[in-house]
């Protein structure tokens, strides 16, 4: 069997520092337009609109059309676990100004890995769920017990309906900053959605971080006992 030498056209895409960056930026899991994500990684739009059309071609980014406007966000689910795992093996940036310190923390404590909860908050949770046993952690991912099972309906979230999407379901992610996995999959992303439907945490513009609301605090208190 002929090795797959065609990993080198993603690595080589990844190598690059301008669609590295953008890749990060796109991590938070919306669509952006080209300028926007020229402006957040610091290139003019042209360079932009040519980087990402190499990665729409190399099936890495998505590219959604609404009138003469073309709006980009992430491939799937995959590819952002390939940018989280090389984030964390990646150097740390240097920090050279206040608001670069502030940004830091507020990712690390909380924020979107493409369509799930990831940071301090997201590892935190996951482990609650293990001991809750709410999941049970395997080698290849985690599994939901019978436990879960009624607990996540109990949360309405349609457990059935996230299983038999076409789609992982509750594999692990390797968290960049915590070094350690968060849940992921389709059953990560629906209790994220959960979240922010009983505005317990908040989408903050122009950054993944995820902001928690004093309704948070409450909730995460009540049903996980996490003091956050």
């Amino acid at each position: 069997m002929k090795a797959n030498a065609n990993v080198a056209i993603i690595a080589s895409l990844v190598s690059e520092n301008s669609r590295a960056a953008i890749l990060t930026v796109l991590l938070d899991g919306r669509f952006h337009a080209a300028s926007e994500l020229a402006y957040m990684v610091g290139i003019q739009p042209q360079t932009a609109s040519f980087h990402l059309a190499k990665m729409v071609n190399a099936n890495v980014v998505a590219v959604e059309k609404q009138g003469r406007h073309r709006y980009y966000g992430i491939q799937n689910q995959e590819v952002a676990q390939v940018m989280e795992s090389l984030l964390s093996i990646a150097p740390p940036i240097e920090i050279k100004s206040f608001k670069q310190a502030s940004e830091d923390k507020a990712l690390r404590y909380a924020r979107t890995c493409y369509d799930h909860l990831a940071g301090s908050l997201g590892v935190q949770l996951t482990n609650t769920l293990l001991r809750m046993d709410i999941l049970r952690e395997k080698k290849e991912g985690f599994t939901v017990t019978e436990n879960g099972k009624k607990f996540f309906t109990n949360f309405q979230i349609d457990f059935e309906n996230v299983k038999n999407k076409r789609r992982s379901f509750s594999n692990k992610c390797l968290d960049w900053s915590e070094r350690r996995h968060h849940l992921a999959g389709a059953l990560g992303n629906a209790l994220l959605e959960r979240l922010l439907e009983l505005n317990w945490v908040q989408r903050l513009p122009k950054t993944r971080a995820i902001k928690i609301t004093p309704e948070g605090k409450i909730g995460f208190k009540e049903v996980f006992s996490m003091d956050i």
